[in-house]
C-alpha cells in the first residue's frame, strides 16, 4: 500500500490493487476514563446519528474502570469467580451485542470503538476485523514489536500471549464495539475468566513486553495515526460535537 498526498487539496490517495481511493473522513477523540455503560450508551446514540448521515464515521478511544463483558451469544461459562470475589475487586459485570466471548477492560487498556458504515468503505465484517488487527500490529511496529495473528481467535498476539483483543457488532452495516489493547493493564484481573473462552495465563500488556511502564495516554496518538492509514481515513476534527448531542455522554 502507498500513500499519495496532494497539498494543494489537502488530503491523501492510497493505491490499493491498483486504483486510487481517496481518504474518507472521520472524527476521533480520547475521552479518559468512562464507565462502561455510559460508553455503551454513548456508542448506541452515535450508531444511530451515523445511521442518519448526521456524523461522519468515529473512532471513541477512552479507558474503563474495571469490568468483565460478555458476548452475544457466549462468555458467562467462562466467568470463574465468584460474585463475592468480583465484588471484593470492584469488578462489575456486563452483558453485551457484541461477538466474542467474555473480556476484561479496566485502566490501564486503551479501547477503542470505531462507529463506521461498512458499506460507505467498502468493507465486509472479516475484513473490518482483519484491518482492526492491522491496526494494532502496525502501531506495534512502532515500538519495535512484531504482533501477529491467531486463526482462531480474533485479536493481536505477541509470541504465545494475546496483547489485544477484539469483538464486534454490526448493524445496517453501523459498526459498534472494537477492541482492546493492554497498554499497563493489572494482568491479575484475568485470572478471573478464561479470556475469550482461552484457559490459562496467556494476556500480556505493552508494558511488559517493553519492559518499562507506559501511559495510555502515550499510545493514543499513534493509534490513530495507524488507523487513519490502515484504514484509509483522514482525521478531520475531534468528538466535541458529537458529544455536544443531547444526552450524548449520560448513561
Amino acid at each position: 500500500m502507498t500513500i499519495y498526498t496532494d497539498e494543494k487539496a489537502s488530503y491523501s490517495w492510497i493505491t490499493e490493487n491498483g486504483y486510487l481511493l481517496p481518504e474518507k473522513a472521520y472524527i476521533a477523540g480520547y475521552l479518559g476514563v468512562v464507565p462502561y455503560g455510559h460508553a455503551l450508551q454513548l456508542q448506541y446514540k452515535l450508531r444511530q446519528a451515523r445511521a442518519e448521515g448526521k456524523i461522519p464515521d468515529v473512532l471513541i478511544l477512552l479507558q474503563h474502570p474495571p469490568v468483565f463483558t460478555i458476548g452475544r451469544f457466549r462468555g458467562e461459562e467462562d466467568l470463574i469467580a465468584s460474585p463475592e470475589k468480583l465484588q471484593q475487586a470492584g469488578i462489575a459485570v456486563f452483558h453485551t451485542n457484541r461477538g466474542g466471548s467474555i473480556t476484561y477492560h479496566g485502566p490501564g487498556q486503551l479501547v477503542g470503538y470505531p462507529i463506521l458504515d461498512l458499506k460507505e468503505n467498502g468493507l465486509g465484517v472479516r475484513d473490518y476485523i482483519w484491518k482492526l488487527e492491522e491496526v494494532i500490529i502496525s502501531l506495534l511496529l512502532s515500538f519495535g514489536i512484531q504482533g501477529h495473528r491467531v486463526d482462531k481467535y480474533a485479536g493481536v498476539w505477541v509470541g504465545e500471549r494475546k496483547l489485544c483483543s477484539i469483538g464486534v457488532h454490526v448493524s445496517h452495516h453501523i459498526t459498534m464495539h472494537g477492541l482492546a489493547l493492554n497498554v499497563n493493564t493489572d494482568l491479575r484481573h484475568f485470572d478471573y475468566i478464561n479470556p475469550c473462552g482461552i484457559r490459562g495465563n496467556v494476556m500480556t500488556s505493552l508494558a511488559k513486553l517493553l519492559g518499562y511502564p507506559i501511559r495510555v495516554e502515550d499510545v493514543t496518538e499513534a493509534l490513530v495515526d495507524s488507523f487513519s492509514v490502515v484504514l484509509g481515513k483522514k482525521l478531520e476534527g475531534g468528538l466535541d460535537q458529537c458529544l455536544a448531542m443531547p444526552d450524548a455522554r449520560s448513561g
